[in-house]
């Protein structure tokens, strides 16, 4: 490897030109001086491009895994600790450095296009799974880029719109899931398009000094392809690389520096972030090497599908009893294009398997009869051999009807117009539902959807995001009950849209008013009693869970909470449980709850598995505005924990006195 170089080596024309891209894919390498490195998208799979002799563009088909939605719904850390590692190796493989991935991006509003690539509602569940990802990737000797810094909530006009948020909402929601990814060590950080409180994201120096001074944050920020606006007012605020290059801006933000408008500290800032990132990105890949093969990582994204599939909804149907004889309907059973079971944008992998469920469940020995019932044009949902289906719905036992969304509705720099399924979709359901008293709905979605037209007329519901490589595999085995389901929703399911605080808040033509504050999510609608179709943190397994034994002790860091999940059922099984605080009195507005930590446990057929976490004492702070500081109240504070939001099963009070716990009691 090259010798590593200090930016005062370097000439001023070489500084601007390095805090520049090369292109859309490389840093720029100033003709040997520096090691180039390559960056790629790839959230939920690898998409490298390559150009042929005629010129044409086209994506390498890559490992497709379950989105970053369906990875989220495991809310299990070393699943996406395995997902990153898996993609490191695809890195590997085809040379790039830097994966530009993952996004932390709270679910403000549920119809943000690219809801799918996020986490989740909440900034810890959030933070912590993009935590474990940055692990996995960079574990395998590959950087990360974690994105996009901040605010962009939504895809409407999102290079020109300002996204107005007060500081104590930016510090407890919107920064919070970046401060704990930053605990990772990520190589550099993304920022987003948007303007935040008037300023473009690109020049946000107030954002740039938090993560630097306050999360520990000493790698290299990106811009998003084409977020500058000014490039030397960019540079100013921190910014240190550009993509893609973009002649104009290089040019000005040349005459700007000769201008006097970009001084040699600055510019000797960023220049220096750029080689440290260079170097630290090619020391990091020395060692490194594939660990896995291609199959193995079709095989670990079959299991993560199967861990962050979600049964919303179950009479006993599921699971299937070997004897009953079942139709299959609605093409995303089956689909004809992989626009179906994806979203569109950066993101879009070009998948190597297929899907065809029903012939996963004739394989697992079930009698299968399939019908479309209504096929994709890319846009719509359209009628086809409709009485077919229903044909078939009369004389089966169970009916599958499989519906959802898809690229063209889900996607980058547009916005979902609706939270509803296609019509033609929605009277499939209703029609063979009312042919058939065991009908199941499987939803492949990456948002949450409302389903108040049709969920009290089938048996189950399925929701199975957008799954990924053997994602009709992982399917079949949670339907039939080789699997038991494990995985809970990571956002809320309203009952419709109106009833989200964000979809009525402000917005005009350049202003998006974050007018709901704290009340993100199950925030708002556990703490005004709003009822909700799904609630944040909920799924049903084939088994059952018990809670018990609750104890609380007081150590040095915190306070240390345990409690028993017993599986009373005769099926093995993963339970997810969650822990919130909520401060009893507070002198200051704060939501009901606040989740703070979370386990997934396997427990066995019978038997009891003890759960603990650290509760810090920071867990019970505000952010002060009055102070500037994160501030725990002296007061009370109850400790909940539940199988969900809306499901406590477990509770205790701790008083906080300047700055020390005391155990109140539990129960």
């Amino acid at each position: 490897m090259k010798e590593k170089i200090k930016a005062s080596a370097l000439t001023a024309e070489e500084k601007l030109r390095l805090i520049c891209g090369q292109d859309g894919w490389h840093t720029v390498d100033l003709n040997g001086k520096l090691p180039q490195i390559t960056v790629s998208d790839g959230p939920v799979g690898l998409r490298t491009e390559r150009t042929g002799a005629d010129g044409k563009t086209e994506t390498i088909p890559a490992v497709a895994y379950p989105s970053v939605q369906v990875l989220a719904n495991t809310w299990n850390t070393e699943c996406a600790r395995e997902v990153g590692a898996c993609l490191a190796d695809d890195c590997i493989e085809r040379g790039v450095d830097i994966l530009l991935a993952p996004g932390v991006n709270v679910k403000r509003h549920p119809l943000n296009g690219r809801n799918f690539e996020y986490f989740s509602e909440d900034p810890v569940l959030a933070g912590e799974m993009a935590k474990a990802y940055i692990e996995g990737v960079q574990g395998g000797g590959v950087g990360t880029c974690l994105k996009h810094f901040c605010c962009n909530n939504l895809e409407y006009d999102r290079l020109h719109q300002t996204s107005d948020v007060d500081e104590r909402t930016l510090r407890e929601i919107y920064y919070l899931p970046f401060a704990i990814a930053c605990e990772a060590k990520p190589v550099s950080v993304m920022c987003s398009y948007n303007r935040v409180n008037g300023t473009y994201a690109s020049e946000y120096k107030k954002g740039f000094d938090y993560l630097r001074t306050q999360c520990g944050f000493d790698g290299a920020i990106f811009s998003d392809w084409d977020a500058v606006r000014d490039r030397a007012a960019a540079a100013r605020a921190g910014l240190d690389i550009e993509m893609p290059f973009n002649e104009k801006n290089y040019e000005k933000l040349c005459a700007d520096y000769r201008a006097g408008k970009l001084s040699d500290e600055a510019l000797d800032a960023c220049a220096q972030r750029v080689i440290d990132l260079v170097f630290r990105c090619k020391e990091m890949g020395e060692n490194a090497r594939v660990r896995t093969t291609e199959a193995e990582r079709a095989d670990m994204a079959r299991r993560v599908a199967a861990e962050g599939m979600v049964l919303l909804k179950n009479d006993g149907t599921l699971p299937l009893s070997p004897a009953v004889s079942v139709m299959v309907g609605g093409c995303y059973a089956k689909p004809d294009t992989p626009d179906m079971l994806r979203g569109g944008g950066s993101s879009c992998v070009q998948r190597k398997d297929r899907f065809d469920l029903p012939a996963r469940l004739a394989e697992l020995g079930w009698d299968v009869r399939y019908e479309g019932a209504f096929r994709y044009d890319g846009v719509n949902s359209v009628v086809q051999n409709a009485r077919t289906a229903l044909v078939y719905a009369a004389e089966r036992d169970v009916c599958i009807v499989c519906v959802g969304t898809g690229a063209p509705f889900e996607y980058e720099a547009g916005d979902r117009k609706t939270m509803r399924l296609h019509e033609v979709q929605e009277r499939a359901i209703l029609e063979i539902a009312e042919q058939c008293a065991h009908t199941v709905v499987v939803v492949f979605a990456g948002a949450a959807v409302d389903m108040s037209a049709w969920a009290d007329r089938v048996q189950a519901i399925v929701y199975a995001g957008f799954p990924g490589a053997g994602g009709d595999e992982a399917l079949a085995d949670l339907l039939t009950g080789v699997i038991n389901p494990s995985g809970k929703l990571s956002e809320t399911f309203p009952l419709s849209l109106e009833d989200v605080p964000a979809a009525n808040a402000y917005r005009c033509a350049g202003v998006t008013r974050y007018q709901e504050g704290l009340d993100v999510g199950y925030r708002y609608f556990d703490t005004y009693d709003v009822p909700v179709l799904f609630p944040f943190g909920y799924g049903l397994h084939y088994a059952s869970f018990a809670y018990s034994d609750l104890t609380c002790r007081v150590q040095e860091e915190g306070v240390e909470i345990g409690y028993t999940v017993e599986n009373t059922s005769a099926r093995d099984g993963k339970e997810i449980s969650e822990v919130y605080v909520r401060e009893c009195a507070p002198l200051v507005y704060r939501p009901k709850k606040e989740l703070k930590a979370f386990a997934k446990t396997a427990v066995p057929a019978g038997e009891s598995r003890r759960v603990t976490h650290l509760l810090a004492l920071r867990d019970f702070a505000h952010w002060s505005t009055s102070e500037d500081d994160w501030v725990v109240t002296d007061g009370v504070y109850e400790i909940a924990v539940g199988a969900s939001s809306s499901d406590i099963l477990l509770r205790a009070k701790i008083a906080v006195e300047g700055g020390r716990l005391r155990v109140l009691k539990i129960g």
